[in-house]
Parts: structure tokens; C-alpha cells; sequence
């Protein structure tokens, strides 16, 4: 048996909207995917999303208080895979309109029809809007706040979202007859069934008006550029999505506004490389330094970083820098650095320099012919 939704928020019955807000916000910083590395946190995340959106809605909360968890469950599979209160599911329009699955539908089905009318005059949520936002590695360590302009619909400022001048004459819809939805009823083999969708000709408002907006003609919504500011947390990684809360599209009737989604998008670096939380640099050390040892100093995001490179150190070897990598991601500590050294062959030398390496070259036994290849050899010999 699937938990129920109180149980899941861990809220009482008779918790009120902003009680089950504050919960469902405890319940996704614990298990947001982004956040949590439990096996089974993102299942978790979205049954405490599912149960915010059902009981944070009068309508859907009612039916669930009267049906019950499973016979609730069961009415959403009856009504197909568009989730529950149709916003902007499968077969809906872009604003969570007509046409997809809707919660009214399966309640008449439980318990005969008419259980309230005006079903289609129903607020619904409009729809979530995606875009997407460039950073570079340095804004992804230390987090940033961004500005983005996004081209999004918006309720016509002329006639305030309702598509008609405000002295419109307006007549109840014949179609009908103001419910803003209409039902067909059918004899199957199975028995009665009744079937109910959102009124074509006034399209679920249950008024014609005589005029339409000239601004947005009749839609209610207009495009407009909007200028927004997202906070970027510091650790945030190539292709996570960032959420700004009723930043899309407008609802319908009233309802409230869908979100905007930002998928964050990292420049690649020409210093690093980044696997997670941990980063990785390539950094040239002399023929010297890789025999005798020294400390070397490598760029990091925070600055400069030393480290020792033993004696024989050879070419390709890699060091760890611990905690010199990215921040993760609203936890504490830092992933690490990790270095590679290459020993960097010279290619242009003095006299005096040709002299010493080619007594080293003697000491170990090596015959070469300075003029003719040595630096080969000795590039080989590395």
C-alpha cells in the first residue's frame, strides 16, 4: 500500500496551505536530487511534490479527503497518464486548458456526476517555461547572481488576462448553458459512461463576450521580454536545472503562474577540467625539477596553490591537492584538485647548457653526438 500524502509531508489532516508549503520546502532540501545522495531520494522528492500540488488544491484536496488515498490513486490511472488536475498535461493546451485528463472527470465517475458544476471554470496553473543560462567555471565555484531575459507569455495588461474589453456585453454560453464544460453520455457494453470536456465555443468560461481585446485578441496573454535575476549556488555543475518558483506562463482563471526552469550550461576552462566535484590540471615542470624536486606553484579558482614534487619525479604523474576542487553543491567541503605534471623537454639552449648535459649524458654512460640528435635522444631517453 503507497503511503499516504499527510504521512508523507508529515502534516495532520486539518494542516493548513502554508503548513503543507513549509513542509513539502523541508521534504525537497532533504531529498532534491541535486541535494541528497540517498538511493532513493528523487522517488522521495517526487511523492513530496505530488502530495504538495494535491493537497495545496481545495479542489483535489476535498476529493482526496473524500476517496481516500487508494481509491484517489486509482481515479488517476483510470484517467490516463496526464496527472492529475490536467495542467498542461497531454492533450491540454499550452496553459493547462482543456482537452487532457481532469480531476472533474473522475470524480462524476465516483459518484455520478454534477457533484459541482462550472467544472471548466475551474483556476488552473499555467505552464512551466524553460530556458537556458551560459556561466563560466569561476561563476559555477563561487555561485553568482545572473541576469537573463526570457520571452514568455503574460496577462494582457489592456484587458487584465480576460481577452474582452471590460465593457464588453456578455450572454450566458447556449453551448453550456454557463457551466463552461459539457457531458455526453454513452451505453457501452461495460454500462453507462459519462464523459465530460471543456466547452468548445466559449472554451470553459461559460460567457461570450461581443468584443474582443484588440491587444491580445482575445487570448488574454501577450509576449513580452522579461528581465529576471536567478541566484546560481556555488557547485552547480553542467546541466542542472535551476527553478524559479511562478516565473512562466500565467494561469488560467485566476490560477497561479507555472515556473521557470533554467538549465545552467558551464564554458569549458582552459586550465581545468571538472569530473564532479573534483577538477584536474595539467602543469609543466624543467628536466630539473623532476630530478632534483622543487615546490611548484599551480593556479587553483581561489588563487595560487604549492606543492611538493619529489625527487625522480617522472612526466604524467598526477598529485592531489585535497579541497582545492569545486564546492559541492549546497553541502559542505570541496572536491579536490588534482595535478598532472609534464616534464617540459627544452628545445633551445645556450652553450653553457648544451656543455652540462652532455657531461650528463657521459656520467651515465651515453655516447651522443650533440651536434647530431642529442636533444632527441634525450627527449626519447625521458
Amino acid at each position: 500500500m503507497s503511503q499516504d500524502f499527510y504521512e508523507i509531508l508529515g502534516v495532520s489532516r486539518d494542516a493548513s496551505e502554508d503548513e503543507i508549503k513549509e513542509a513539502y520546502r523541508e521534504k525537497a532540501r532533504e531529498y532534491h536530487p541535486d541535494v541528497s545522495d540517498e538511493p532513493d531520494a528523487e522517488e522521495k522528492f517526487k511523492q513530496a511534490k505530488k502530495a504538495k500540488e494535491v493537497l495545496t488544491d481545495d479542489e483535489k484536496r476535498q476529493m482526496y479527503d473524500q476517496m481516500g488515498h487508494e481509491r484517489f490513486e486509482q481515479a488517476e490511472k483510470r484517467g490516463g497518464a496526464g496527472g492529475a488536475g490536467g495542467r498542461g498535461g497531454m492533450g491540454g493546451d499550452p496553459f493547462g486548458g482543456g482537452g487532457g485528463f481532469d480531476m472533474q472527470d473522475i470524480f462524476d465517475q465516483f459518484f455520478g456526476g454534477g457533484g459541482r458544476g462550472g467544472g471548466g471554470n475551474r483556476p488552473r496553473q499555467g505552464q512551466d517555461l524553460q530556458t537556458r543560462l551560459d556561466i563560466d567555471l569561476e561563476e559555477a565555484y563561487e555561485g553568482a547572481t545572473k541576469q537573463l531575459t526570457v520571452t514568455r507569455p503574460e496577462a494582457c495588461a489592456d484587458c487584465d488576462g480576460a481577452g474582452h474589453p471590460p465593457d464588453a456585453d456578455s450572454q450566458t454560453c447556449p453551448e453550456c448553458n454557463g457551466q463552461g464544460q459539457t457531458t455526453r453520455v454513452q451505453q457501452t457494453p461495460m454500462g453507462r459512461v459519462q464523459q465530460t470536456a471543456t466547452c468548445r465555443r466559449c472554451e470553459g468560461d461559460g460567457t461570450l463576450y461581443d468584443e474582443t481585446c484588440s491587444t491580445c485578441r482575445g487570448n488574454g496573454v501577450v509576449q513580452n521580454d522579461a528581465t529576471l535575476e536567478v541566484e546560481v549556488p556555488a557547485g552547480i555543475a553542467d546541466g542542472q536545472t535551476l527553478r524559479m518558483e511562478r516565473e512562466g506562463a500565467p494561469g488560467e482563471r485566476g490560477g497561479p503562474n507555472g515556473d521557470l526552469l533554467i538549465q545552467v550550461s558551464v564554458r569549458d576552462h582552459p586550465d581545468f577540467e571538472r569530473d564532479g566535484d573534483d577538477l584536474t590540471h595539467q602543469h609543466p615542470i624543467s628536466f630539473p625539477q623532476a630530478v632534483f624536486g622543487d615546490t611548484v606553484t599551480v593556479p587553483t579558482l581561489d588563487g595560487e596553490a604549492e606543492f611538493d614534487v619529489p625527487t625522480g619525479t617522472q612526466s604524467g604523474e598526477v598529485f592531489r591537492l585535497e579541497g582545492k576542487g569545486m564546492p559541492r553543491l549546497r553541502r559542505r567541503g570541496n572536491g579536490d584538485l588534482y595535478v598532472q605534471v609534464q616534464v617540459v623537454t627544452p628545445d633551445d639552449l645556450n652553450a653553457e647548457q648544451k656543455e652540462a648535459l652532455e657531461q650528463f649524458a657521459e656520467a651515465g654512460g651515453e655516447e651522443v653526438d650533440v651536434e647530431e640528435g642529442f636533444f632527441e635522444k634525450l627527449k626519447n631517453s625521458l
